[in-house]
């Protein structure tokens, strides 16, 4: 029982929550606190992360958050960095190339322990993160995303609701608004010194790539349905599909216009002779 239900003899009931239970919220806290104390001593095994990611999820959603939340914790608690740079790890590699190989089948020879030496540092080149990533990509790009695409896209459009302010306020969101918080706050990334841009990058193809991220689809439809209902969830549809398309048409007018040609490469001199 909530606070708020315990002072006011009544359920609180939101887009987001569903009652809150305290213990398995503090029980929350503590799988959070734990990944964050693993990821300080350095562990990087992601099977660990994912037993604990899947305990920080039940408790969550035990406790009467929307267990989506527990997606944003983890990403923001999971190590993003590398242990093993690449000079590091061509130099290990050479290491491997230049032993030589031993006929026995021990596993305490030389050349073994160097393979093995390779083979982490060849994983410990890629963060967590990353090799995570990597593993999920396909599962997530052809499998979890189309139905989760058409899951929550299972209503019919209406266009009857596309002048309500709802989808006014949707569309400008997503058109205008994401794409300029990423270049307010990129700017300002690069004027504090937080964050460097390359020469070849220049702000045209970061406005195009700004403009993309107005494409909100499927989490988007998933936050108006936990949220709205009725017509005003079919005007937030509306918003949400004008502002893909909208902001898929512009930032891929803006790359396509911003993109420099490859400079041509000068024949070699055997080609002139030639």
């Amino acid at each position: 029982m909530s606070l708020w239900q315990y002072f006011h003899d009544e359920p609180v009931v939101n887009g987001y929550s569903h009652g809150m239970d305290w213990g398995m919220l503090a029980l929350a806290a503590l799988c959070i606190a734990i990944l964050r104390l693993l990821a300080g001593a350095g562990v990087r095994s992601v099977s660990i992360y994912v037993v604990m990611g899947a305990a920080t999820w039940l408790a969550i959603d035990a406790a009467g958050l929307h267990a989506t939340v527990t997606g944003v914790i983890l990403g923001l608690m999971t190590p993003a960095t590398r242990w093993v740079s690449d000079n590091r790890l061509y130099a290990i590699l050479g290491q491997v190339i230049a032993h030589p190989t031993g006929s026995q089948g021990s596993g305490r020879t030389s050349d073994r322990k160097t393979l093995l030496a390779a083979e982490t540092a060849a994983r410990e080149s890629l963060s967590p993160v990353e090799r995570l990533e990597m593993a999920l990509h396909p599962w997530v790009s052809f499998g979890v995303m189309p139905v989760f695409a058409l899951a929550n896209a299972g209503l019919a459009l209406s266009w009857t609701n596309v002048d309500r302010p709802v989808a006014a306020a949707v569309f400008f969101g997503f058109a205008l608004g994401k794409p300029a918080g990423i270049l307010l706050f990129g700017w300002l990334a690069l004027r504090s010194g937080l964050a460097t841009r390359p020469g070849d990058l220049g702000w045209g193809a970061m406005a195009g790539g700004s403009c993309l991220a107005g494409i909100g689809f499927t989490m988007a439809l998933f936050i108006a349905n936990l949220a709205l209902s009725g017509p005003l969830m079919d005007s937030a549809k509306i918003g949400i599909f004008l502002a893909s398309l909208f902001s898929a048409a512009v930032g891929l007018a803006l790359l396509r216009w911003t993109q420099r040609p490859l400079p041509l490469e000068k024949p070699s001199q055997a080609t002139e002779s030639i």
